[in-house]
């Protein structure tokens, strides 16, 4: 299969008659494209920032972003709540959040040994789901509001993207899952924590973007992060697990 690696010349390209069926698009930037007479039988668009930007998805004259939004707020109760702004919606969010997470371990329990590491079509597994958002939580968490030193774990996930990380920190490998799910406990307790005494003005207090420090963040930002990181990824873990289980199911 051909491949196009990190580049902007297909910026403004017009395809015409192009047979692109089975095309992969992983992390490119299809924003303003147009599509027009095309077949889009068993497309399959994953885009963790529909409702970013202008926040609109064009199919067939129809904005279906708000759909795709209202749709995945009913599979997963309590994702509508991300972006709750008083301290009372915050931990009220993060408690749905933890229950439907140990949900989802319980689930993972459940299938064959060997599970939380596979990954499916080149995507993290379970495991390291866990481990970027260890990462994520010691980042905003962790260095933006707590201001802690060393705030990162050995057992985290880089994703790549994170300017100026030291990334020899990091165990390399795969980790034991027990572990992983031992240190993930403790992060999620220390946002329970913190949620359980913030208040208002902590909320608005200002702090450095963790991966772009000149550009300023508050803690209620850095909150909205963590919640969003971790309804994404949760996402993306559901989604492998069905794809998992299905072809296990021949």
């Amino acid at each position: 299969m051909a491949t196009s690696g990190r580049s902007e010349d297909l910026k403004g390209a017009e395809f015409v008659k192009a047979d692109l069926r089975g095309a992969r698009f992983v992390g490119c930037d299809l924003s303003a494209a147009v599509m027009r007479g095309v077949t889009v039988d068993s497309a399959d668009i994953d885009a963790p920032w529909l409702t970013g930007g202008d926040g609109v998805l064009i199919v067939n004259g129809v904005d279906v972003a708000p759909f795709v939004e209202a749709e995945l707020n009913r599979r997963f109760p309590g994702r509508g709540q991300r972006r709750a702004e008083d301290p009372g919606d915050l931990r009220a969010a993060w408690a749905a959040l933890e229950s439907t997470w140990a949900a989802t371990l319980e689930r993972v329990g459940a299938m064959p040994p060997g599970t939380v590491d596979v990954s499916v079509d080149g995507e993290w597994s379970f495991s390291q789901t866990l481990r970027h958002l260890v990462l994520a939580t010691d980042a905003w968490l962790g260095r933006a509001v707590l201001g802690i030193d060393e705030p990162f774990s050995p057992i985290g996930q880089t994703s790549g993207g994170e300017d100026g990380l030291d990334t020899s920190m990091f165990t390399p490998g795969t980790p034991p899952y027990e572990e992983v799910v031992d240190v993930r406990a403790t992060r999620l307790a220390m946002v329970r924590d913190f949620l359980a005494t913030v208040t208002p003005g902590d909320l608005a207090a200002q702090h450095a973007n963790p991966w772009s420090p000149a550009y300023p963040e508050t803690t209620l930002s850095c909150v909205h992060v963590i919640l969003e990181e971790e309804w994404e990824h949760h996402r993306y873990a559901v989604r492998d697990l069905d794809l998992i289980e299905a072809r296990a199911s021949g």
